[in-house]
């Protein structure tokens, strides 16, 4: 009797411990805190970011300035140098991380991983991936966003491999995508690009153009047996049901500026600060300038001395002149305080807090890129066709029309809100059977093709222009003493320094891999050999 009752005291003893020390863990928890996020704010997180990351690729950013769109002309704000140290490792403290935490979360919540939170994982990473080794070359990928599981010093991924990768979560998220329409999922929340009943085959088709992007960049290694870069893309191209492509600019991905939530980067309230200290590129105004393109009517003011001493039209090309990147920023200065150079058209970007969308990737870029592709000979097409809807889609962004088409000018010295106007009568055929800018089907074709990409690019598409540009040599960009590194364009970004400190063996690694073991910004990665 007495051994039944003892245990009896052991057993209460030990539920006793037992509760007490769920009650203790208990009072440890914050119920003020969250333990768990739902996907759908994840995604909006993630998706409203990608206006931004990246070493910042929002309109009239410095990534604008290493397109060679704008310059700065005050030093107190900066210079147009590519000091370009340190590069953006911190999505991996943050965007990667984000990504891999929605994954889990959509995984929990439908208990399995064919989600469209999932789809749409596999495109973000795609999408940071892709410009992660573009700007620096072999990156960390396979053991990245794995500290948890005891991955400290991640190995960095040869920039093959990692376009390999980049290629196969596209073509899944595709895949994917076509799955959960069959099954009629609708159970994507958070989507602030795509929302609606034609959610997923707008995905599809941002998928599937941005994965012509890929290729193109690619187009130096289409050789490559293992990557089949021609191949890839003439299956996009010839199976418009499993690969559906942007059809008209209604299938961008735009990023949306609105009012007093979130302005567009240049407004009424930054005019006074900085409308006189920032002034257009010669390589994107020339370049215009010389085929009359309408364009810059909208994105730039003339030089108003011009205007003014000679007597000409505010639509007068002649007017529209620009100083080079490289140039030395107090010549720059005298330059733009004496109207002697083409200012941001500040009627159209300071007048309010939306002055336009901004392309994160969009239906101009994927016409050029089929158009360049079917003169290389990768795909059949009319590439003649391709490239004046790539030329006439970008033309629309700017509400430029067949027939009479007024510009807005900001007079010299005058208030945000007194303007001049001027019309400019716009004749799409007269300006396309410029023999600088109708196609033909050769080298030279493939040049207009790039240059009109460019164009294009204008303070959308973050890091294309120059990549483009790095790629192909087209246009040629401004060197000099302006931008630092003795006048010469850099190729990449160096690693980030805390990599030396935190991951140094596979740091030293990487770099003997590719560039003789010196982190050099004018080492030539894979990519561009």
């Amino acid at each position: 009797m007495k051994k039944i009752f003892y245990i009896i005291l052991l057993v209460a003893a030990v539920s006793s411990m037992t509760s007490c020390k769920k009650r203790f863990e208990e009072l440890q928890n914050n119920p003020n805190i969250a333990t768990s996020v739902p996907p759908d704010l994840l995604l909006n997180r993630l998706i409203n970011g990608l206006s931004g990351g990246l070493g910042g690729i929002e309109p009239w950013s410095a990534v604008a300035r290493y397109n060679q769109f704008y310059c700065r002309n005050y030093q107190y704000y900066g210079d147009n140098q590519y000091n370009w140290n340190n590069g953006p490792f911190d999505v991996y403290l943050n965007t990667l991380k984000n990504i891999a935490q929605m994954e889990t979360e959509a995984a929990k919540s439908a208990g399995n991983d064919k989600t469209p939170y999932h789809a749409i994982a596999k495109f973000l990473k795609a999408y940071y991936y892709y410009n992660l080794t573009s700007l620096m070359g072999d990156v960390p990928m396979s053991e990245a966003v794995r500290a948890l599981d005891g991955t400290l010093q991640p190995k960095y991924d040869k920039q093959k491999d990692v376009f390999v990768q980049v290629l196969k979560w596209l073509e899944e998220a595709n895949t994917d995508f076509q799955a959960l329409q069959a099954s009629n999922d609708l159970s994507l929340k958070g989507d602030i690009f795509y929302n609606g009943s034609s959610q997923y085959t707008k995905w599809r088709k941002l998928i599937n153009s941005y994965k012509l992007r890929i290729l193109i960049a690619l187009s130096k290694k289409e050789a490559d047996a293992d990557l089949k870069i021609k191949q890839r893309f003439a299956e996009v191209m010839s199976n418009p049901t499993s690969f559906p492509k942007f059809e008209s600019m209604d299938d961008n991905l735009s990023y949306k500026y609105i009012n007093n939530i979130n302005n567009y980067p240049t407004n009424p309230v930054s005019f006074g600060f900085d409308a006189l200290r920032y002034n257009m590129a010669e390589t994107y105004v020339k370049n215009c300038a010389d085929i009359q393109d309408p364009r810059i009517l909208v994105t730039c003011e003339p030089a108003w001395k011009l205007v003014n001493d000679n007597g000409w039209s505010p639509t007068d090309f002649r007017a529209y002149v620009a100083s080079g990147t490289g140039e030395s920023l107090d010549i720059m200065e005298s330059k733009a305080l004496a109207y002697r150079i083409s200012l941001i058209n500040r009627y159209r970007y300071y007048k309010n807090n939306t002055a336009e969308d901004f392309i994160i990737a969009g239906y101009p870029e994927m016409c050029f890129n089929i158009a360049e592709a079917i003169n290389r000979g990768w795909a059949t097409g009319d590439a003649e066709l391709w490239y004046k809807n790539g030329i006439q889609a970008s033309v629309s962004f700017y509400g430029i029309v067949n027939g009479s088409n007024t510009g807005y000018y900001l007079a010299i010295g005058a208030s945000l809100g007194t303007w001049t106007t001027a019309a400019y009568n716009f004749d799409f055929n007269t300006y396309y059977n410029q023999t600088a800018v109708k196609y033909t089907a050769d080298a030279a074709g493939l040049n207009k093709i790039l240059l009109q990409k460019y164009i294009a690019f204008f303070q959308n598409s973050g890091w294309e222009a120059y990549y483009n540009y790095r790629r192909t040599g087209i246009p040629a960009f401004s060197t000099g003493v302006g931008i630092g590194n003795n006048g010469v364009v850099p190729k990449r970004w160096t690693y980030p320094s805390s990599e030396e400190q935190r991951n140094k063996e596979n740091l030293q690694a990487a770099l003997s891999n590719q560039f003789s073991g010196t982190d050099n910004i004018n080492g030539a990665m894979w990519l561009i050999q």
